[in-house]
């Protein structure tokens, strides 16, 4: 079942960092493709494998864009994908997963840190980009490992 989650939100609406928005945690405003949104960190947690090892997906490429990498991963079958988006969220890309550990050195969010956390932006068909969040280490692992997913919203601020 799908969640209905906030499309949008008014400038004027947006709480402090690290208040509640949206089903999570206000981490940082941010520009993605020339519009300026709201990045919120849910409490969920999904746990899985990114994809199938040896298979490039086309349209999951991109560093800052994890809304449209998860979208490409679930109509490739990730069940980690699909389950993000039917919490009305996504998996974050590179650039998402780094303004989610800035938030959380800053004491905003709170992440597991005896876990990699799997980021969406695809590295190439065997690997896919990978997040610490004990130290922020950034680097890709082998697709069909299973690891944390903490899903994001990223909502329009208008």
């Amino acid at each position: 079942m799908t969640q209905v989650a906030q499309q949008t939100i008014a400038a004027a609406d947006l709480p402090e960092r690290g208040q509640p928005l949206a089903g999570g945690i206000f981490a940082t405003r941010y520009w993605l493709n020339g519009e300026e949104r709201a990045l919120v960190q849910l409490d969920a947690e999904l746990i899985g494998a990114w994809g199938e090892y040896g298979v490039k997906i086309p349209g999951a490429d991109s560093y800052s864009d994890g809304e449209a990498n998860t979208r490409a991963m679930a109509e490739a079958g990730s069940q980690i994908a699909i389950k993000a988006l039917e919490l009305g969220a996504h998996i974050p890309s590179c650039l998402e997963g780094q303004l989610v550990m800035a938030a959380k050195a800053d004491g905003l969010v709170t992440l597991r840190e005896d876990r990699f956390h799997w980021l969406s932006t695809q590295y190439s068909a065997y690997y896919a980009y990978n997040m610490d969040f004990e130290d922020g280490w950034l680097g890709s692992y082998g697709k069909d490992s299973e690891r944390v997913v903490r899903p994001v919203r990223s909502l329009p601020i208008r």
